[in-house]
């Protein structure tokens, strides 16, 4: 039997080719481990036009965003990206096999970056405008939306939360709840703010000159310019399942400080993650790659110290 050649055993391979595996796989490259970063195509801020909050970036294009990483990667001679959508991550012995469209890998070490995917309320045309009209974060897009009304889609406890981070910057507010029902504090917060809220059905939503047009069940429809919204986000990939990673009430992956998961070996970064101490991922850009370099940081970590 021929023995495995140790130089077929990659460092780390990196899931996930958005902004947290990007700078993960930079960290690593930069400490000249052999990195593997699998890339499946598709991310969490496909349906944006731009990219905000991110000092230097502010306002670029996430495609624009992906292709400067790539050729800061190019730059590492042990990096390899590969645009293969990753089917499999199986723990193997002290070291773990990724099954890819491109085959089979081996590394001593796996990073999940795979993100989360967004499910929006069953509101027609809203998928249209998301990503550019409607959005779910504010400091995200709220400055997009200046000067401008604004609806708050839904009857959650965000929607006061949101009233209150954009009360500066849009011209007028108003909650639409779509039939549900706002709880006594929320509405009684809001009227203190002058914030209508309108408790009607919302048949559709369709662009405007202005943003978006909102049709409502038996009233007259109202034009913003633009909307926010809450969406509910599952894993992007089964690999949290598949290791036996312990998860948060969130739904997404536990992880320390580091990005280290309940496994020994395994790391997760951006959005698919964060520490018990959040109830939920920080959704940006800016903080997905911060977190890709902090997980790359203790890839590195526990590899010097044994």
């Amino acid at each position: 039997m021929s023995k495995e050649n140790p130089n077929d055993i990659l460092d780390v391979i990196v899931i996930g080719g958005g902004p947290a595996g990007l700078q993960a796989a930079l960290t690593l490259g930069r400490l000249h481990r052999r990195v593997l970063l699998l890339d499946g195509g598709r991310y969490r801020n496909d349906p944006a036009d731009h990219l905000h909050n991110f000092i230097t970036h502010d306002g670029r294009r996430p495609a624009e965003f992906r292709a400067l990483a790539h050729a800061d990667l190019a730059v590492y001679d042990t990096v390899t990206v590969g645009a293969a959508e990753v089917s499999s991550v199986e723990p193997d012995g002290p070291r773990f096999t990724v099954t890819s469209a491109d085959g089979r890998q081996h590394a001593r070490r796996v990073l999940l970056a795979t993100g989360v995917r967004d499910t929006l309320p069953t509101v027609p045309g809203l998928q249209q405008l998301f990503g550019t009209v409607a959005a779910h974060c504010p400091f995200c897009h709220g400055h997009e939306y200046a000067g401008r009304p604004v609806a708050l889609l839904g009857a959650g406890p965000h929607v006061l939360m949101q009233a209150r981070m954009m009360t500066r910057i849009a011209s007028s507010l108003v909650v639409l709840t779509n039939g549900e029902p706002l709880a006594v504090e929320t509405t009684a917060a809001l009227a203190v703010m002058n914030v209508p809220v309108r408790p009607e059905r919302i048949v559709a939503v369709a662009r405007h000159p202005l943003g978006a047009r909102v049709s409502l069940d038996g009233s007259a429809p109202i034009d913003v310019g633009g909307m926010l919204v809450a969406t509910t986000f599952t894993q992007s990939a089964p690999f949290a399942g598949q290791l036996d990673l312990e998860l948060l009430p969130s739904g997404c992956v536990q992880v320390d400080a580091l990005g280290r998961t309940s496994r020994p070996g395994v790391y997760a970064a951006g959005d698919c993650a964060h520490s018990a101490a959040l109830p939920m991922p920080m959704s940006s850009v800016l903080a997905a790659a911060a977190a890709g370099q902090l997980a790359g940081s203790a890839c590195i970590a526990d590899e010097v110290l044994g």
